[in-house]
């Protein structure tokens, strides 16, 4: 294996210790109270939540609260609402539904997935890889009338300890991807290999360092899309993926769980009903229940097996020999991903097999919280409507990631 880095990152045992506060004096312009801004923990996970206050207005006074940051390509993204305070000059977030601004409702973290970047070219928020830089700063501020304005940033980690990330490479490994374990000395649970759909490349990257921070040692995989491995979704072997969970099965017991989103959700049930002694559980976001032809789409064949094209049609599940947690939206418009979790449902016959259905929630459905993403995309073949609304994705995403854990956390 070729590179490997290790990120050390505050132990989650003091990340909700930490408190970030703004007070500047008591008193400012014309000796009004100074505003104060109160965020819990100024240190946290990036799929868990903040408890956003501003205290020292005056009653029913408004306040403008903004959150900005940076993606990877250094384009800032910038959210705002505004603020009527209580009549004790106190506007608590998590509370308070804003008057006017980017996001509506009662939502404690409204300001992190409602940002819009400036330029307005970007459709989702991507900061630096986790195996790059372990973090990314929240900057957050509060303004109101003749006030000084009171501003504090945030830390926002992919991982707690010391996480490790290793390169997997065709030429060395057979399989494309990235392996991050937890932190030494972290009980291990599950294992999961994770992929991503028609996007193509190496997906999972910022799932895999908040999976292994609770135990679960992660492999990303990619298929195609990325180096060493076929340019398009047309004759992938499903031997490939057996290689990838025997590859990370010594990890945590000798089983995997395996997580797909929207085509790879194909190769997942796949892979548990070929290979049932080795797949422990499957996640699948946005599934499917059929076979899709190869995407672009050419006539050829998406899969392959023992040499010969997987058929397009009913995917069988007659063999799955574990739990099946299905995600879908309801508003889904890249296909039809509410009827296929159904018929998947009813195929492998109810519990312990579960469906999550989420209303106002398109493809975007998944799958941790709390990172802008809009519901229009480029795709390989050009724009793509996911459906839905960017609240029903966030608010599914805030649910079906609390789901995800807790599923894994079991097998």
């Amino acid at each position: 294996m070729p590179r490997s880095r290790t990120s050390r990152i505050l132990p989650a045992a003091m990340v909700g210790l930490l408190v970030a506060t703004m007070l500047v004096g008591d008193r400012g312009r014309g000796g009004a109270p100074r505003l104060r801004l109160d965020v819990a923990p100024a240190v946290a996970l990036a799929d868990e939540p903040l408890r956003l206050r501003v205290s020292g207005l005056a009653a029913r006074e408004r306040v403008v609260v903004n959150a900005e940051a940076l993606d990877h390509a250094g384009r800032l993204w910038r959210a705002e609402a505004t603020f009527v305070a209580d009549t004790n000059g106190v506007v608590d977030v998590s509370r308070d539904a804003p008057v006017d601004g980017s996001y509506s409702g009662v939502d404690p973290m409204g300001l992190f997935w409602s940002m819009d970047p400036l330029d307005g070219e970007a459709s989702y928020f991507a900061p630096a890889w986790p195996h790059v830089q372990s973090d990314f700063p929240v900057r957050l501020s509060a303004v109101a009338d003749e006030r000084e304005p009171a501003a504090v940033t945030v830390r926002r980690d992919w991982a707690a300890g010391e996480v490790s990330f290793t390169e997997l490479t065709t030429e060395v490994d057979g399989v494309r991807g990235l392996l991050v374990l937890p932190p030494p000395g972290t009980p291990r649970r599950a294992a999961v290999l994770w992929f991503g759909g028609s996007e193509g490349g190496v997906g999972g990257l910022y799932d895999a360092p908040l999976l292994a921070s609770r135990g679960h040692p992660v492999l990303c995989l990619g298929y195609f899309g990325a180096s060493g491995l076929p340019d398009s979704l047309h004759d992938i072997p499903l031997e490939y993926f057996v290689t990838a969970a025997e590859l990370l099965a010594p990890h945590s017991g000798g089983e995997v769980a395996v997580t797909g989103y929207s085509r790879g959700t194909e190769a997942a049930l796949l892979l548990a009903q070929e290979r049932p002694d080795l797949v422990r559980a499957v996640v699948v976001y946005a599934p499917s229940s059929v076979v899709h032809p190869g995407y672009p789409y050419s006539g050829a064949p998406a899969w392959t097996y023992r040499g010969r094209p997987v058929p397009t049609g009913r995917i069988p599940v007659d063999r799955i020999d574990g739990p099946v947690l299905a995600i879908a939206g309801e508003e889904d418009q890249l296909w039809d991903a509410p009827t296929y979790a159904a018929e998947l449902l009813l195929a492998l016959g109810g519990p312990p097999h579960r469906v999550l259905l989420y209303p106002d929630a398109g493809h975007g459905v998944g799958t941790f919280p709390y990172l802008p993403s809009k519901t229009v995309h480029q795709g390989r073949t050009g724009e793509q409507t996911h459906g839905g609304s960017r609240a029903g994705d966030a608010a599914a995403r805030r649910d079906g990631w609390s789901e995800v854990l807790n599923f894994l956390a079991t097998l």
